[in-house]
């Protein structure tokens, strides 16, 4: 993303520092709910997310003002990043619990 934030400042300073912004938050919040086992790891992975969706739509903004000419690979490693939160924010609903059966397993 780094040299993409020059040429968006130079037609809109605003929407640079939100994309710089919530770039790092992506960054700070996967930090921060590395070092929680509870409910707060996954808080923080839900931002982390949301943030990577906010660089998502500033740099969908860019593109459709015309100040970004073509789509580079951050676009590829940004849907990376975003799958990834996305396993990361719904682990506990993929797995299967563990010693409780199913309502219709019990009939």
């Amino acid at each position: 993303l780094r040299p993409l934030v020059p040429a968006i400042q130079s037609c809109d300073r605003e929407l640079a520092d939100q994309l710089r912004r919530a770039a790092q938050s992506v960054l700070l919040n996967l930090a921060e709910g590395q070092k929680y086992q509870n409910g707060n790891r996954k808080k923080h992975y839900e931002i982390a997310q949301g943030s990577a969706n906010e660089v998502k739509a500033a740099l969908d903004a860019a593109e459709a003002w015309g100040w970004l000419e073509t789509r580079g690979e951050e676009r590829e490693l940004l849907d990376r990043l975003l799958a990834v939160l996305w396993k990361l924010t719904h682990a506990g609903l993929l797995q299967k619990p563990e010693g409780r059966a199913r309502s219709r397993d019990r009939q």
